[in-house]
């Protein structure tokens, strides 16, 4: 078998060390964000040097508008949103804490229930010979690394809402001196994030590996069954988060884009529009916080799975400890790859013209994968023996170091192909959304047909890679290769989610720029950001639905080992039922999600309307509106309408296993990944279609586009029906599917003992 090069002390010293790495970067990054002053003081120094293919004077000046009133301006829109998100997140926390505390008790008493509250030692789940700590200290453990990966989960969507709110402003004044000074800005502040949540999420689950050795010991099946708590607790949380945040900012978005631009006329994100601040910032508390949320809770799944299965193989049996933290060692190494991959975008290479936003951004994505692949090759060389067993339902598996380093560079490829399919499908740069846009001509009815075939085709080949990917994988490694492929996919998750910040950071940077009153040429600066960042968003969702669809497989496969399942054969009726229950769960979930915007966005349109036409003087621009009411319309109906959706997910897998037993159980399981997948991919291709439609009709770059017509025309008016249909998709429904998916395999992990004891109530009557 052969022991790893890397001893542990190594280990013990390198994974604690890249996470610091990565929380020093990020501080570094803000720093150099926080340099931008928004104050109304002159920062440009007259001898300053021409970095970016421009001197640092400012548009204005030539245009004689630059006065101290514009800096102010921003200054205050930007606290009128970071004040909103703030609010916003602190009343959806308060809920979430109360069900956070309630499952806890929950997982608690089903887990501790298993031996009957007994306190003394049991023989082992997989090796009768060996006795383990008893079940009550699993209920314990669980419980806890449960409140830490919910915790950790909340921090890093608010730290990066934080972030975001703090950077917006500071690109809008940065476009007054280039594009490339702007995108910098955006950037760096979405690296913030990016690193913070990467290394957070790696610290955190370390240290509680160590903590609960001290009392585990040699029990290393017990300690990594509790560990998968944290996957749980992560993914639970970002559900409320990603649902919340959905239904808060689709609302606004929906109710301004309907009442605004198609009824009123004027153009997005206009001051005179009531429901402008809560739309900016719901893409703070939708798209950044739900988002920092939902990839934190993939990472932490795929690394829980991972070590679930690992500490049943020949690395936990032998209790090679560095071997058994390969996941977390390939996490560590894609926090250094990430910080030199964002180097190239900020330091090495700089951006003088428009078109070299989107083709910066998916280099990142290129060198990121690249420079992984190598980092992974080390890792599985030094990290890993040359050989050794990983379990595979009941036997041991013989696996070599390089069929390892496959599954995981597998997982990174396929990561990197789904999402240039996605940027394919999406971008404005290519046919699919360019006939999109053409199907305008005719109204909104081609258009919305030709947006659903779009989203249906661009399904074809993320499914064809992910399908590639489980194959060569579980053929080299069974599960634990599934999981680690699924981490592969996630390993340059700091530079994944950077890109996909920056997106929101533009969208904000360009409404602040309307409605602080500045040049038409800002506008068009900051609008080239936002459509790059329409794409990268796209980009963002492909990764976090393909690494669901790994994710969730690698913790079916050992939520199977756990519940001591041999085979889920799909021809008995117990498990059959389960997957045509499954494979509905997806549209049910889809349909409370879209009709809660739906009737949020009722909401905010009466209201929106009722400013209009009660407010005088507010067409005109002499009196302001009630910003205020359309925030708390936002906020009360996505904390109101979270609840069932979530209630849904949460519930399923409590119920079928208590009352069908763990058979049905990984029939509903099977059946929601297989058909949540591709729910997800179309709905969020779909939804980012119809947006970058509207927006190549109303960038007018190219004759095709001028030939649409201008904003305000008929073209354009069906281009934004498309798009105001398509935001909760992309944004609500879709993004929340991945969640969906994931949530309920752990959930089903975590509960296994109990389900595997006590479960299958119908069935034994």
């Amino acid at each position: 078998m052969g022991a790893a090069l890397l001893p542990d002390l190594g280990t013990e010293i390198l994974i604690p060390v890249c996470a610091i790495i990565g929380i020093a970067f990020a501080l570094f990054q803000w720093l150099l964000v926080s340099k931008v002053k928004l104050s109304a003081a002159r920062d440009a120094s007259p001898n300053a040097a021409a970095k970016n293919g421009y001197n640092d004077y400012l548009i204005e000046e030539e245009e004689g508008i630059n006065d101290h009133n514009v800096v102010i301006k921003c200054a205050e829109i930007q606290s009128a949103i970071s004040e909103g998100a703030t609010s916003f997140l602190f009343t959806e926390y308060k809920y979430v804490g109360i069900f956070m505390v309630a499952f806890a008790v929950l997982i608690f008493l089903f887990l501790g229930s298993v031996k009957g509250f007994s306190t003394s030692n049991q023989p082992c789940t997989y090796d009768e010979t060996k006795t383990c700590k008893p079940a009550l200290a699993t209920a314990l453990f669980s419980t806890i690394s449960f409140l830490l990966g919910g915790i950790t989960s909340l921090v890093s969507g608010f730290l990066g809402m934080k972030i975001a709110t703090y950077a917006n402003a500071r690109t809008t004044l940065e476009a007054r001196k280039g594009v490339g000074k702007a995108f910098i800005t955006a950037f760096r502040s979405g690296a913030v994030m990016g690193f913070l949540l990467a290394a957070n999420g790696l610290l955190v689950l370390y240290i509680a590996i160590n903590l609960f050795k001290i009392y585990y010991g040699d029990d290393w099946e017990g300690l990594f069954e509790a560990i998968t708590g944290y996957g749980l607790g992560g993914s639970s949380m970002a559900l409320f988060g990603r649902v919340g945040g959905g239904i808060y900012t689709k609302a606004a978005d929906v109710g301004a884009d309907l009442v605004g631009k198609v009824e009123r006329n004027i153009p997005e994100d206009d001051p005179r529009n009531p429901a402008v601040i809560a739309d900016n910032v719901g893409d703070n508390v939708g798209d950044i916080a739900g988002m920092g949320s939902d990839l934190f809770g993939s990472y932490a799944e795929s690394s829980c799975a991972a070590l679930v299965v690992a500490s049943i193989s020949s690395f936990g049996v032998n209790h090679e400890f560095t071997a058994m933290l390969y996941p977390l060692i390939v996490s560590s190494v894609g926090i250094i790859v990430c910080l030199l991959t964002t180097l190239f975008a900020t330091d090495f290479f700089e951006i003088k013209a428009v078109k070299e936003i989107e083709p910066a951004l998916k280099k990142q994505l290129i060198i990121s994968t690249a420079l992984m692949t190598i980092g992974i090759a080390i890792v599985s060389w030094i990290a890993l023996p040359s050989s050794f067993t990983i379990f595979n339902f009941g036997i041991q598996k013989d696996v070599k170091n390089w069929q390892l380093f496959l599954c995981v560079a597998v997982g990174l490829w396929a990561g990197l192909i789904i999402g240039f399919v996605t940027e394919y499908y999406t971008s404005n740069a290519y046919s699919p959304v360019q006939d999109v846009a053409d199907s305008c001509r005719t109204g909104a009815a081609t258009n919305v047909i030709f947006g659903l075939a779009l989203g249906y085709k661009s399904v074809i080949i993320p499914i064809f890679a992910i399908a590639i990917s489980i194959f060569v994988s579980f053929s080299f490694a069974a599960m634990y290769g599934i999981a680690v492929a699924a981490l592969g996919m996630l390993s340059t998750i700091a530079t994944g989610l950077a890109i996909d910040a920056y997106g929101p950071i533009s969208d904000n940077a360009g409404g602040i720029a309307e409605m602080a009153g500045m040049s038409h040429r800002i506008r068009e600066r900051t609008d080239a950001l936002d459509a790059a960042g329409n794409t990268t968003a796209a980009i963002g969702k492909g990764f976090a639905i393909g690494s669901a669809a790994l994710v969730s497989l690698a913790l079916f496969g050992a939520f199977v080992s756990r519940a001591a399942i041999t085979t889920v054969d799909v021809l008995t009726p117990k498990v059959f039922i389960g997957l045509l229950v499954g494979a509905m769960l997806p549209y049910w979930f889809s349909a409370m999600t879209m009709k809660s915007v739906g009737s949020a966005a009722l909401k905010m349109v009466e209201e929106v309307r009722r400013q209009f036409n009660t407010i005088p003087g507010l067409m005109e621009g002499t009196a302001k509106p009630d910003y205020a009411t359309c925030v708390k319309i936002s906020t009360d109906a996505s904390i109101k309408e979270m609840i069932p959706p979530g209630a849904l997910v949460m519930l399923t897998p409590l119920i079928v296993g208590i009352f069908f037993g763990v058979e049905t159980l990984s029939g509903v399981l099977a059946g929601s990944l297989v058909s949540g997948v591709q729910i997800a991919i179309s709905a969020s291709n779909t939804g980012g279609a119809w947006d970058n439609a509207k927006k190549y009709i109303e960038a007018g770059a190219s004759d095709h586009a001028r030939s649409l017509g201008p904003k305000g025309s008929d073209c354009h008016k069906a281009a934004v029906i498309g798009d105001t249909i398509g935001d909760p998709l992309k944004d609500t429904s879709g993004p929340s599917l991945n969640i969906l998916i994931k949530l309920m395999a752990v959930e089903s992990l975590v509960f296994a003992p109990f389900f595997a004891t006590h479960g299958g109530l119908l069935f034994k009557i």
